[in-house]
């Protein structure tokens, strides 16, 4: 399943499910393009970050835009107890070492957001720097809507930080409002952010059928 659209510039970009099997590292470099700032503590240095979470991608945990059969943008989610970016504690340590690999899992333990019953968890937007403005992550969006109307979900939950106001602008305009800031102002210095502001969208008022602004 999946949608077809024409943005004005881009060509006709298709929504699909589930990454295409060969793009798992063309995935994990537009996944570290939009959130390597975020992850960098604690996956540093880039090309051994990218290359962790291409081995590490769980693939029918995103829905994909391509262009000309080429992947220019995916959004995650976690459902099932199943991300898109996977990897356990033992393949960090592997990857890493134990020693630089413990200082790690603490830092990727901050990231981890657990569902509520009914719930699915978005795990962010990423497009090729070429497509953004043309109407791609709102596709996206609503493909994530659709997999969480179809599983039975009440509502869909994102966390955006507060050095992102172009996202956290895109996820107003679909639908998601804000219902808490969490200030971590210790963390902006390590991590670049010093607030996490979560966001939330009824699926059934806004799912499939319903608003949709370019």
């Amino acid at each position: 399943m999946g949608r077809d659209a024409t943005g004005a510039g881009a060509g006709a970009v298709r929504v699909r499910r589930g990454v295409p099997a060969g793009a798992e590292r063309r995935a994990a470099e537009l996944y570290w393009d939009a959130f390597g700032r975020k992850l960098g503590p604690a996956l540093n240095p880039p090309d051994k970050a990218v290359s962790f979470l291409a081995a590490h991608l769980n693939a029918d945990r995103a829905v994909c835009a391509l262009l000309d059969g080429q992947l220019v943008g995916l959004a995650g989610y976690q459902l099932g107890g199943r991300a898109l970016t996977g990897g356990s504690a033992s393949a960090v340590l592997r990857a890493y070492g134990h020693l630089r690999g413990l200082h790690r899992l603490l830092l990727l333990a901050l990231f981890e957001r657990r569902p509520a019953p009914d719930q699915l968890v978005m795990d962010g937007i990423a497009v090729a720097p070429a497509m953004r403005g043309r109407g791609v992550g709102s596709l996206l969006i609503e493909e994530v809507a659709a997999v969480a109307a179809e599983e039975g979900c009440r509502e869909i939950r994102l966390d955006v930080i507060d050095t992102n106001p172009r996202a956290r602008a895109l996820y107003g305009r679909r639908g998601f409002t804000a219902v808490r800031t969490e200030h971590t102002p210790c963390l902006r210095g390590l991590l670049g952010f010093g607030a996490v502001t979560t966001m939330c969208r009824p699926v059934a008022a806004n799912g499939p059928g319903g608003p949709r602004t370019p």
